[in-house]
C-alpha cells in the first residue's frame, strides 16, 4: 500500500512541504475553502491527478477516520522531470536511450521494468500521471532497489513528451504486434526511446501516431502479446547488446 495522507491540512502541508504525491482524493460534496483552493493549486501546478469520489470510499481508504473528505497517496519516490531526464545522457557521454510507458497500470510491471531499466543502463522512464500506476510501495518492492536508481517522469501527456523527445533529436520506437519491423533489426545505438502499451489495450492511437517506427517481437505460439514488463525487458536486453563493447 502507498503511504496516506489524510485530512485537509496534513495535505495541503505534505504539497507546501514538496512530497511527492501521486493522486489526491477529494469527496464529491467538499466544500471549498481556502485549504481547499490551495490544495488544488498545488494540484494543478505539480500535474498531481484529483479524483472526485464518494466520501465513503475516502473514509474506507484511510486509517484514522478523520480524512474530513481529503487524502492523498504519497510517492515511495521522488518525480523526475522530462528535462531532468534529458540531462542524464549528456551527462554521461552516451547515446540517449528512454522507456517509455503509455498507461501501465500494474505495478509488479512498472517494478520488473524499472529493474530491468537499472540493468541494462537505461537513462529514465516516463509514465503518463492518469490512469497509470505511479511510484508505489509496491512498485518499489517489485524494483529491488532499482527505484532509487533509476529517474522515473510522470507527465500529463505521453503523446507531446514524445514531440519533446523527438525535437532532441531522439528517435522513438513503438513496440506493438501489428508492427513492421522486427526488434532486432532497430539501432538501437542511435538515441531512442522505447514506448511500450498498456496491459490488454497495447499503444493508444495517438501515441503510435507520434512513433517514428513500431517493431513487433516475433512470436511462435498461439498467445497474441507478452507480459508488458517481458516485452519491455526483451526490447532493453536488446538495446543493451548492441551497445555493448
Amino acid at each position: 500500500m502507498a503511504e496516506v495522507i489524510e485530512g485537509k491540512n496534513p495535505v495541503l502541508e505534505a504539497l507546501k512541504a514538496g512530497r511527492p504525491i501521486n493522486k489526491i482524493l477529494l469527496a464529491k460534496n467538499i466544500k471549498s475553502d481556502t485549504t481547499i483552493t490551495q490544495i488544488l493549486g498545488y494540484a494543478r501546478n505539480k500535474r498531481i491527478p484529483v479524483e472526485y469520489t464518494d466520501r465513503l470510499v475516502i473514509e474506507r481508504q484511510g486509517l484514522t477516520g478523520a480524512s474530513q473528505g481529503v487524502l492523498a497517496y504519497a510517492a515511495a519516490r521522488e518525480y523526475a522531470t522530462l528535462d531532468e531526464l534529458l540531462a542524464i545522457p549528456k551527462e554521461k557521454g552516451e547515446p540517449a536511450l528512454y522507456c517509455v510507458l503509455d498507461g501501465i497500470e500494474d505495478p509488479m510491471n512498472l517494478g520488473a521494468i524499472l529493474r530491468t531499466a537499472e540493468a541494462t543502463g537505461v537513462h529514465g522512464i516516463i509514465i503518463r500521471s492518469r490512469r497509470a500506476v505511479g511510484l508505489t510501495a509496491i512498485v518499489a518492492k517489485a524494483s529491488a532497489g532499482a527505484i532509487e536508481l533509476v529517474p522515473v517522469a510522470r507527465v500529463a501527456n505521453i503523446a507531446q513528451s514524445l514531440e519533446t523527445l523527438k525535437k532532441n533529436n531522439i528517435w522513438v520506437i513503438g513496440i506493438d504486434m501489428a508492427g513492421e519491423t522486427d526488434y532486432t533489426r532497430v539501432d538501437f545505438r542511435v538515441p531512442v526511446a522505447i514506448v511500450i502499451g498498456s496491459e490488454g489495450k497495447g499503444l493508444s492511437p495517438l501515441v503510435r501516431k507520434r512513433c517514428d517506427s513500431i517493431a513487433f517481437i516475433p512470436m511462435k505460439g498461439r498467445i497474441s502479446s507478452l507480459n508488458a514488463s517481458v516485452a519491455a525487458a526483451l526490447i532493453m536486453f536488446e538495446a543493451f547488446r548492441q551497445r555493448s563493447p
